[in-house]
């Protein structure tokens, strides 16, 4: 499915009809460069599942969780090296848990330790506001 958003407000209406489709156990990965818009679309999706709290980039902590409908993890593996450091962090256990739905910032970092079944998200700039949005499902 490919999704074309002119301004943040089709970006935001994107993020709403994906969120309906959601359940727990769901993988997201999030492909895009810095500044594609990777953290503003899950900030979408969890106002779509009902968080009030500010969602923000999980750069520096590694992972930011939410709750509303489900519950979110946020990962940003942009710092890490390797899978590795993923594992001893414990972050691998809340990909299997099947607990929420997870976004993952960055999977090519850590990608022996991603599930098989996930959705894949690449964000590509159209100009200062728009964006491409290609979503498949890994099986």
């Amino acid at each position: 499915m490919e999704f074309i958003a002119e301004n943040l407000q089709d970006t935001a209406k994107f993020a709403q009809d994906f969120a309906k489709s959601l359940k727990s156990g769901d993988v997201v990965l999030l492909y895009g460069d810095l500044g594609a818009g990777k953290t503003t679309f899950v900030r979408e999706v969890c106002r779509a599942l009902g968080v009030t709290e500010d969602v923000t980039s999980p750069t520096f902590t590694l992972l930011n969780e939410y709750f509303g409908r489900l519950p979110i993890y946020h990962f940003d593996m942009y710092r890490l090296k390797d899978s590795r450091e993923a594992i001893e962090s414990g972050l691998d256990e809340i990909l299997r848990s099947g607990d929420g739905v997870c976004f993952v910032e960055w999977p090519e970092k850590v990608s022996s330790i991603l599930p098989e079944n996930c959705y894949i998200l690449k964000i590509s700039t159209l100009g200062e506001n728009g964006r491409k949005f290609e979503l498949t499902e890994a099986r």
